[in-house]
């Protein structure tokens, strides 16, 4: 063996050696850290579009100021979001506090993923601040599994000049009304049978946004999609519902929207389309048109849907769920839901922060917000349980299918028939 790979072999020994002093050192740093008596917690959110992100940034750093013993870290995950929160539960690497969409909740709750909050919450004088038909869409079981991070629901845009010029004075109440609506607002000014104008979009697409738009209307039939935890698609009122929507269809007075993609609001500002379906987290409230909104019009009775954001618990440890409940206690907060409201355009679900001035000046300068606050009251909600994604799939498919010319009738059945032979297994 050789003076100079000896030479070597020593520097090379040397550097292995430090390298793993740093490596000890640097990992003595990270348990300094974990043990400096701050319990660090790391939330995972979805929050869109950025600038609401940024509100929600800002409010989490007012927490940690406030609690120099809990600091929350929140993190923006991106997509596709469902696949990377359950790879992390089954890996038993969960963030401690999530925030995500209510109709995950039968899932999570079925892997053992969240905490109950019940007990909690009962023991919260905020509680009695929180909207009380908020909790239908947080409860599963008997439990109170999440609280709601903000709120709003559905009503029905429109270009308030169009209506003018159509001659139209009153906003619909009633379906038939509004059918008689939108066939007067839709036109075709140089005779080709193709209207430049229409009165109305409807969103075309098996996803949840369509589902999700098609809802008021079921609940105002008096329909629904889930009897005793079952599926239940082939009621009379979700047949109403659907043969309303077609009906607007063979009228010619609505135009389909690109598939998935209801929610784009280009043809309503550009004035093609007289009303459109969304809530007030439209960029309608921020562009330059002229707007207002009316409720969804009526059937059997009122009825809109809850569009709400919530946040879990995750199982971890007794220390790390009771720090994460105190961050929730601050989101259910007057201060925490007055600032993001008016920061989002959501709406604050403390009643108190709702009847706040500063919430009451928002709603002055933006005075469509105050019919989503009066339309809470006939607010419905979106099953919860854990097969709502293949009952939404098989919905979404039968919504699709009746828009494209199917009856009512069968695409219900088609689709109630696939869930039976699913639903179980």
């Amino acid at each position: 063996m050789t003076a100079s790979f000896l030479s070597t072999w020593r520097r090379l020994y040397l550097v292995i050696v430090l390298s793993l002093c740093l490596i000890f050192l640097s990992g003595c740093q990270d348990i300094a850290k974990q043990n400096d008596g701050v319990i660090h917690l790391s939330l995972w959110q979805t929050i869109n579009p950025p600038a609401n992100r940024d509100v929600f940034e800002k409010l989490v750093d007012k927490f940690n100021q406030a609690h120099p013993d809990i600091q929350v870290e929140s993190i923006f995950i991106g997509q596709p979001q469902l696949p990377k929160i359950l790879t992390a539960v089954v890996g038993n690497a969960s963030p401690d506090i999530l925030s995500f969409d209510p109709q995950t909740t039968g899932q999570f709750a079925e892997l053992g993923a969240i905490r109950p909050l019940e007990e909690w919450l009962e023991k919260l004088p905020l509680k009695s601040e929180v909207i009380p038909n908020l909790f239908e869409e947080l409860s599963l079981n008997g439990h109170l599994w999440s609280v709601p991070l903000y709120t709003a629901n559905l009503g029905i845009f429109y270009r308030p000049k169009l209506f003018q010029a159509a001659g139209i004075t009153e906003t619909p109440k009633t379906w038939e009304e509004l059918r008689q609506v939108a066939q007067k607002l839709t036109i075709d000014r140089n005779g080709d049978n193709r209207p430049e104008q229409y009165g109305m979009l409807l969103p075309l697409g098996k996803q949840e946004w369509t589902v999700f738009s098609w809802f008021p209307f079921l609940l105002s039939s008096g329909g629904e999609i889930i009897t005793n935890n079952k599926p239940n698609l082939t009621n009379q009122g979700a047949i109403n519902a659907l043969q309303f929507w077609q009906d607007l269809i063979k009228d010619g007075s609505v135009i389909l929207s690109p598939p998935e993609r209801g929610y784009e609001e280009d043809a309503f500002i550009a004035g093609r389309v007289a009303m459109q379906i969304t809530g007030p987290w439209t960029y309608i409230m921020k562009s330059n048109v002229d707007y207002q909104v009316f409720p969804i019009p009526a059937n059997v009775g009122p009825a809109t849907v809850t569009a709400t954001g919530v946040l879990y618990v995750m199982k971890t440890t007794p220390a790390r769920e009771q720090a994460a409940l105190k961050f929730l206690e601050y989101v259910l907060s007057e201060e925490f839901q007055k600032e993001w409201s008016i920061g989002t355009g959501f709406l604050p679900v403390n009643l108190k922060a709702a009847q706040s001035e500063a919430f009451q000046e928002f709603i002055r300068e933006k005075p469509a917000l105050k019919l989503f606050v009066e339309q809470m009251s006939v607010a419905g909600t979106r099953p919860i349980i854990a097969g709502y994604s293949r009952l939404s799939d098989s919905l979404g498919r039968a919504i699709e299918a009746t828009l494209l010319g199917e009856s009512p009738q069968k695409a219900l059945k088609t689709a109630q028939e696939r869930l039976e032979l699913i639903w179980n297994n």
